[in-house]
């Protein structure tokens, strides 16, 4: 019995918690390369994009276009966002619902 606690343990140590998964899906998808959970870098922190949004019924659609199609600038300052047709659409409505959750 001991044996199999052990190894429920084990296991559930070894499961990544929703939100480590999907910070892994947006490292993956290169969101990483140009924004952080909690800062500015190149584009806005993605707790900035969540307050932006907060409130906006159809913020997950219009952020989900947005980043497919990318920007000309001028939403978040001069730097467009470039476009990411690249990733699947499962993954841009997970990366998307994240993200207006506060990336949490």
């Amino acid at each position: 019995m001991k044996h199999l606690a052990s190894v429920l343990i084990a296991a559930g140590l070894l499961a990544a918690s929703p939100a480590q998964a999907n910070l892994e899906l947006a490292k993956k998808s290169n969101c990483m390369s140009c924004h952080t959970v909690d800062k500015k870098l190149v584009g806005p922190a993605f707790a900035d994009v969540a307050k932006k949004y907060s409130g906006d019924k159809d913020a997950a659609k219009s952020l989900a276009a947005k980043v497919k199609a990318g920007t000309k600038g001028g939403v978040w300052g001069q730097i467009p966002m470039p476009p990411n047709p690249n990733v699947k659409d499962a993954d841009m409505e997970t990366l998307v619902k994240w993200i207006l959750a506060g990336a949490k």
